[in-house]
């Protein structure tokens, strides 16, 4: 057997890892010999610049060669009469560059160089599969067996194989076969690959971008701005709920005009990225790169954004770093071994969720998960991430009894791979996309998540207030009656709510799993139950910290929410839609609401210890002295003549009344204008005598900012 010979046997036998070692034209002396793979051919020419020769088929695959004089720098073929290029005359579409980063962990924007990328001269394709024998690129253009897969050449030490495929593009469908240390063969999805085929396929798509932006001023706009002292108001959606059927294009123009109307200043998608499996919400991904098929394509979910961008509307991802699933032809044991989940099931098996935990101290696992945010931000414009689950990645003993988990480096049981993850995370993200927000789903009591990383902070911009949620919520289920005695409960957010930077959510997790809907769980019958709704929604818009409201409860739906069946539009209450858009539109106009969200002399109780009555009085204040006064009465008793302490005497305006008639309510109040005197109370130099209905939330405003001191 001839040395090529035998490299070629090598090659189909996956031996070896460098097709084009055999492959292609290569030079020997005076003459180059040029081979190329065309199974089932029965004719292959070589077509060169100047002239054209037959090739012979010198082994029974398909093996074709031909010999010339001098060197060959370009050369074409002819298949069976038919034009053709060879995948193995391109170079490789990497550099030595992008490899070292990637070997280090530093290519910011990873999906430039791995994945399915359309070049001029085809598509190349490129991916990481460190301890793969050998990889094969199997897809329509050459057929899905392994046997008539395109080999791949590994470049280097790097772990990266690559191939550029010639005459083919946008649309062009297919899989990687990866043969691993143990010599099976895996039918692999594209870990990077930008699109996605709905489920139950499992197969990549080439996709190139065509779209074109409109967003140009609000994205110049965002970088000139900080979230913190803006209006935050968030709708989440799950978009394949929101009005079942609909696609990214209809959903553009139906959500858009909807959250125009309710004037949210933002939305949050549940993760958008693909996942096969519907009933997980997207929280089981399988393709981090592609958003969800079942909706769209890539550039009809840029169209989405774009549109909600120019309705003045940001947008904010659910991102899932903490876990993926275990579907044997996406990321777990990608080349054989664990690649992107820690070795050791200690570290890299969830016991909640059935899940595979990534090795966040492996350098190409944390690149593909820093790009990854990257990528969604730059690629799709969007405004902020909402990064998932984060105590699961901050602790070691997450969910697992002693012995079932695996200390530090120091012995205790942060995980510092994890920690470090999330700031190279949050740092990276802020430094190239200035105006963004990085928020936090973190329950515990974890010192920093939203101090700077130059502090030892996380560097979070935000996270989610579970405490809030939980006591809010618990207190409001308690019948009046029962109130007094946990009074505390919606005072306590204030002890501790300059110590981050807070949202305050009321998720998609509190309405499913036989939780009840929002609405159900407040306490009463029909009627007080939603006079509880209305004050709670007033009470939140005006605390310190952004909202976030999930859909269906802007509308008392009065059903839990199911992924399978959508919102309850039958059951839509338009009067507490009406609070909603009412609360967003006045919350935008009054800076005391939201400007001064990091700072004690943003908040200030008037009055926070009315137990007996379920009575509670607070002020926001802006930095330019205006200010907002907060009434929440949550007995079922009216305070017909209810003193109140207020800063400045003069007419405040009930700019907010929950028990309005507008909102379903009774319509009492006070006329729309309460006159405030010199009278201190409640340590406030002036008050005013008012009614305040039960279950009922006011605000109250100035009337000229000259009054207040």
């Amino acid at each position: 057997m001839s040395f090529i010979d035998a490299r070629l046997e090598a090659i189909l036998s996956d031996e070896i890892a460098d097709p084009h070692a055999v492959l292609g034209a290569h030079r020997h002396g005076d003459t180059t010999v040029v081979r190329t793979i065309r199974r089932g051919a029965d004719r292959v020419e070589l077509v060169l610049p100047t002239s054209t020769r037959p090739m012979t088929r010198v082994h029974s695959i398909g093996l074709f060669e031909a010999t010339v004089d001098g060197s060959v720098t370009d050369y074409r073929l002819s298949v069976d009469g038919e034009p053709a290029d060879d995948p193995y005359r391109h170079p490789p579409s990497l550099g030595e560059l992008d490899l070292h980063l990637i070997g280090e962990g530093r290519h910011e924007r990873l999906w430039t160089v791995l994945g399915a990328r359309v070049r001029p001269a085809g598509v190349s394709f490129a991916v990481w599969a460190p301890r793969a024998r050998a990889v094969r690129l199997v897809g329509d253009f050459v057929g899905w067996r392994v046997g008539d897969g395109l080999p791949m050449r590994r470049l280097g030490g790097s772990g990266v194989w690559e191939i550029l495929v010639p005459d083919i593009g946008d649309g062009a469908r297919y899989m990687y076969q990866v043969r691993g240390a143990d010599g099976r063969w895996r039918a692999k999805a594209d870990p990077l690959g930008r699109c996605a085929e709905p489920p139950p396929s499992r197969v990549s798509v080439v996709v190139a971008s065509s779209y074109r932006w409109g967003d140009r001023a609000w994205l110049r706009q965002r970088a000139e701005t900080t979230p913190l002292h803006r209006p935050v108001s968030v709708y989440e959606v799950h978009l394949a709920s929101w009005r079942p059927g609909l696609s990214y294009l209809e959903l553009a123009d139906e959500l858009v005009a909807y959250l125009d109307d309710l004037d949210f200043t933002h939305v949050e998608f549940l993760p958008v990225a693909a996942h096969p499996y519907g009933g997980s919400w997207g929280y089981q991904v399988t393709g981090y790169y592609a958003p969800d098929p079942r909706l769209g394509t890539p550039d009809e979910f840029r169209h989405l954004v774009d549109r909600l961008h120019r309705a003045g509307i940001g947008v904010i991802l659910d991102w899932v770093p903490a876990h993926f699933p275990t579907d044997d032809w996406a990321l777990r044991h990608f080349d054989g071994t664990p690649t992107y989940e820690h070795p050791d099931p200690r570290r890299g098996e969830h016991p909640d969720w059935g899940t595979a935990i990534f090795d966040f101290g492996r350098p190409e696992v944390r690149n593909f998960l820093v790009a990854n945010a990257l990528y969604w931000l730059e690629e799709f414009h969007v405004d902020g991430l909402r990064v998932d689950a984060v105590a699961s990645m901050l602790y070691l003993d997450y969910s697992r009894a002693p012995g079932q988990w695996l200390p530090n480096a120091r012995g205790g049981r942060e995980n510092l791979e994890a920690v470090s993850l999330l700031q190279e995370v949050n740092a990276t993200a802020y430094r190239l996309h200035p105006g963004i927000m990085m928020i936090a789903e973190e329950s515990t009591a974890w010192p920093g998540v939203t101090r700077p990383t130059d502090q030892d902070g996380l560097g979070f911009g935000f996270k989610w207030d579970m405490g809030w949620m939980h006591d809010t919520l618990g207190y409001l289920g308690e019948d009046p009656g029962r109130r007094p005695a946990r009074h505390h409960a919606l005072t306590f957010a204030s002890s501790y709510a300059l110590s981050e930077h807070f949202v305050l959510p009321i998720s998609h997790d509190e309405v499913v799993h036989g939780k009840g809907s929002l609405l159900t769980k407040m306490a009463g019958g029909p009627d007080a139950q939603r006079a509880n709704l209305r004050a709670l929604l007033a009470y939140m818009w005006a605390h310190p910290g952004k909202q976030l409201l999930f859909m269906g409860c802007e509308f008392g739906q009065l059903s839990e929410w199911s992924e399978q069946h959508g919102l309850a539009w039958e059951q839509a209450d338009d009067r507490i839609r009406r609070l909603v858009r009412d609360l967003n539109r006045r919350y935008r106009r009054e800076p005391a609401l939201w400007s001064l969200d990091d700072r004690p002399e943003g908040f200030r109780w008037i009055d926070a210890d009315d137990a007996d009555g379920a009575t509670y009085a607070f002020l926001r204040q802006a930095g330019d002295g205006s200010v907002v006064v907060c009434l929440t009465n949550l007995s079922d008793r009216d305070r017909d003549a209810h003193r109140v302490g207020l800063p400045g005497t003069g007419r405040w305006l009930e700019v907010i009344n929950t028990d309005s008639t507008v909102y379903g309510g009774g319509g009492a109040g006070n006329l729309g204008v309460v006159g405030a005197e010199p009278l201190p109370w409640h340590g406030m130099p002036a008050s005013a005598v008012l009614r305040l209905p039960a279950l009922t939330t006011l605000w109250l405003r100035p009337e000229s900012a000259a009054h207040p001191g």
